[in-house]
């Protein structure tokens, strides 16, 4: 850590609103890399998701819903990889789906989703709270955060651990209306018009370089 601590160095502009807006459980679009999926994803911290936040990103995203966490809370509840070896081309870590295994009904809707999710992220959660298959697919964190992996759940993650809340964030990949993928002045345009934030991932690898000693991977 350098001389000059997270808590007390100023928070760049677009960061701070970000935060903010995390805070509040409000929703961030973040952006990766270009040369990387160079798509944007919808953040939200997982302890604030309510039912209609749910219902948007099931609408505008991908309705892939995902709950991005470390690897101890991941342990806790005995989630194994998806997959025992990740094929995946940017090894995104995806655990088994889960369900909660009490609250809902199908699983499928915004409420159930939501009830799932505070259900894994509850204080003292168990494996034995959820179920496999279901419709939140949770992902893995990498433990160096976007520093050790540029990636959305790294970000997410990030977003709501410098929020000073839960380390623990509900992502969807946003799309169009074509079902093509949202990219450039597509995801500029989104935001405008539903008033979130926008933030690149590369924004927060150059804050926690700024308070970090820590190299940057590739």
């Amino acid at each position: 850590m350098s001389q000059l601590s997270a808590s007390t160095r100023p928070l760049p502009p677009r960061l701070r609103i970000a935060l903010d807006a995390i805070r509040h459980g409000r929703a961030v679009v973040l952006l990766d890399d270009d040369d990387r999926e160079n798509e944007g994803d919808l953040i939200v911290a997982a302890e604030r998701i309510t039912v209609p936040m749910m219902a948007t990103m099931i609408r505008e995203c991908s309705g892939i819903v995902c709950l991005c966490m470390g690897d101890a809370e991941l342990q806790r509840l005995a989630l194994p990889p998806m997959v025992a070896n990740n094929g995946s081309r940017y090894g995104t870590a995806f655990t088994v789906s889960i369900e909660a295994r009490d609250g809902v009904t199908t699983g499928v809707s915004a409420a159930d989703r939501v009830t799932t999710i505070r259900t894994a992220i509850a204080p003292g959660a168990q494996a034995s709270d959820l179920v496999s298959p279901g419709h939140v697919f949770p992902l893995r964190a990498a433990p160096g955060g976007v520093l050790e992996r540029r990636g959305h759940t790294e970000g997410a993650v990030e977003l709501a651990r410098l929020a000073g809340l839960q380390p623990a964030a509900v992502l969807c990949e946003l799309m169009n209306e074509d079902g093509s993928m949202m990219r450039g002045d597509e995801l500029v345009a989104f935001s405008r018009r539903h008033g979130y934030p926008m933030l690149t991932i590369a924004e927060l690898v150059a804050y926690r370089r700024e308070i970090e000693d820590t190299p940057v991977s590739a």
